[in-house]
C-alpha cells in the first residue's frame, strides 16, 4: 500500500497498479445523500465565459449548506463522470515527473490541495488547476468547472462470522479530489398562459442553465487500487468513448501519453495483416479470438492478477496457437516495429478481443452489416454460390426474420 506524505519528493514512482472497474463502481455507488461511506467537505464552483481566459466568478463553500435539490443534483453529474467503461471513456493516467522547480505541475496543486489545512488552501490549489484549464483551450460555451474534496470510506472484507456492525469498525479510508467540466445553454424562448392576467406571453429567461446531466469531462485524484491509493496517478473522464483530449492530459493534467482500447485494436489488426497478410478464413480467426480469450479467463479467476498483455511474444504465440503457418520471431517484431516503432509495444487483451456472449464483431457487406459473437466466428464461411461470392452462417434452428421462419432453399453444391 503507499501512504501519503505531506512531502511529494518522497512519492515512489514504482507502483504499478491499476485502477479496475470494480474499484470505480464501488466509489460511484456511494455519490448519494444517505451514505455513512462517503463524505464530501467542500465544493469550489468557477464560471468560464466563451473564449476567455481567465474566470469570470467563483464561489467556494461547505457541501452540506447546499440545498437538498442542489445536493442531489452535483451528486448525479459526480456519477455521470465515472461512468462508462475503462480505456474507452475512463482512463488511468500516471503523472510526468515534473521538472525542476515547476510549481503549476497538476499533481503537486491536487496532493497540496487535497491535504490543506483549511478551505482558502483548498480553493487556492484548485483556482491554479481551473486556471491551467482556461488557459490552455478557450471553449466555445461557457463552461462550469466544479471541484469536491472528500473521503471515501470502504469496509473491509467480512468474516462469515462478522456482523455487519462489526465489519464497520475497520475502514479503509481515502482522501480524494474530484473535478467536473459541464457546458452551460441559454434556455429557449417558450409561450405560456398567464391564470392571473388571462393571457399568452413569451416566457424569456436569460439565466444560463448548467448542464450537469451531461458532463463533457473531468477527473477522480488519486487512483487507487484493492484499498491502496495511488497519488502518481489520475482517473481521467472524457466526454465521448474512445475520444480523450490528449492535449488536455498532456498539458492541464501533466499526464503521460495514453492509449485507447480501440487503438489497441487497430494496432493488433495492423500488426497481424503485416504477419499473415489481409486475407484469413473464419475459423483461424476464430482460433486467434479464442487464444486470448483464454488468457481473459485467466484473470477472471484471479481478481489479483495484473491485466494480460500482448507483447511480440504472446502474439507470436498466439498466432502458432491458432494454426498459423510460418510464424517467426523476427516476422512479429518486424511488424510490430512497422507499426507502432516500437519492438517493446504492448496491448491489453481486454482491448482486443470482444468479451465472449457480446455480439460484437461486425461482418461488412455492400448488403448488410452483421454483429456476432467471437465464439461463434467458426460457423461463418464465405463460399460460392451459382458464380456469387455468399456468406454462410451455419445454424442448428430455424432462422426466425421479423417472426417468420425462413424457407430452406436449394441445397449448395
Amino acid at each position: 500500500m503507499l501512504f501519503f506524505c505531506r512531502n511529494m519528493d518522497f512519492i515512489s514512482w514504482e507502483l504499478e497498479i491499476e485502477m479496475n472497474k470494480k474499484d470505480i463502481a464501488e466509489i460511484r455507488k456511494q455519490f448519494k445523500l444517505e451514505t455513512d461511506l462517503l463524505k464530501i467537505a467542500e465544493i469550489y464552483n468557477v464560471y468560464i465565459k466563451q473564449d476567455t481566459s481567465e474566470i469570470f466568478h467563483e464561489e467556494s463553500r461547505s457541501f452540506s449548506l447546499l440545498d437538498r435539490e442542489q445536493q442531489e443534483l452535483f451528486l448525479a453529474n459526480f456519477k455521470k463522470v465515472l461512468a462508462g467503461k475503462l480505456d474507452i471513456k475512463l482512463f488511468e493516467v500516471k503523472f510526468q515527473r515534473p521538472e525542476e522547480g515547476q510549481a503549476d505541475h497538476t499533481q503537486h496543486l491536487l496532493y497540496e490541495g487535497l491535504h490543506a489545512d483549511d478551505a482558502e488552501g483548498w480553493k487556492g490549489n484548485m483556482q491554479r488547476v481551473a486556471l491551467k484549464m482556461v488557459e490552455e483551450t478557450p471553449y466555445e460555451k461557457d463552461m462550469v468547472i466544479t471541484f469536491i474534496r472528500g473521503t471515501y470510506f470502504k469496509t473491509t472484507k467480512r468474516e462469515p462470522d462478522e456482523t455487519e456492525a462489526a465489519m464497520r469498525d475497520e475502514v479503509y479510508t481515502t482522501p480524494f479530489v474530484l473535478s467536473s467540466m459541464n457546458q452551460t445553454e441559454l434556455p429557449k424562448s417558450s409561450l405560456v398562459f398567464d391564470f392571473i392576467e388571462k393571457e399568452f406571453k413569451s416566457n424569456i429567461m436569460a439565466d444560463p442553465v448548467i448542464k450537469l446531466s451531461s458532463p463533457v469531462g473531468g477527473f477522480l485524484f488519486p487512483s487507487f487500487t484493492n484499498n491502496a491509493a495511488d497519488v502518481n496517478r489520475i482517473l481521467y473522464s472524457a466526454a465521448k468513448a474512445n475520444k480523450p483530449d490528449f492535449q488536455f492530459i498532456e498539458n492541464v493534467l501533466n499526464g503521460d501519453e495514453i492509449t485507447t482500447a480501440e487503438d489497441d485494436k487497430v494496432v493488433f489488426e495492423e500488426i497481424v495483416k503485416h504477419v499473415i497478410g489481409d486475407e484469413v478464413n473464419s475459423r483461424t480467426l476464430a482460433g486467434v479470438y479464442d487464444e486470448i480469450n483464454s488468457m481473459l479467463e485467466v484473470e477472471a479467476e484471479d481478481e489479483d492478477e495484473p491485466a494480460p498483455m500482448l507483447d511480440s511474444k504472446e502474439v507470436e504465440r498466439v498466432l502458432k496457437a491458432s494454426g498459423i503457418k510460418d510464424i517467426s520471431t523476427e516476422k512479429v517484431e518486424q511488424a510490430f516495429q512497422q507499426v507502432t516503432d516500437d519492438r517493446q509495444y504492448e496491448m491489453k487483451a481486454s482491448h482486443i478481443v470482444p468479451k465472449y456472449g457480446a455480439k460484437s464483431i461486425k461482418i461488412n457487406t455492400k448488403v448488410a452489416e452483421i454483429k456476432i459473437g467471437p465464439e461463434d466466428l467458426r460457423y461463418v464461411k464465405q463460399v460460392n454460390y451459382n458464380g456469387r461470392r455468399c456468406i454462410l452462417i451455419e445454424v442448428e434452428e430455424d432462422t426466425v426474420v421479423e417472426g417468420f421462419k425462413l424457407l430452406a432453399e436449394e441445397e449448395l453444391e
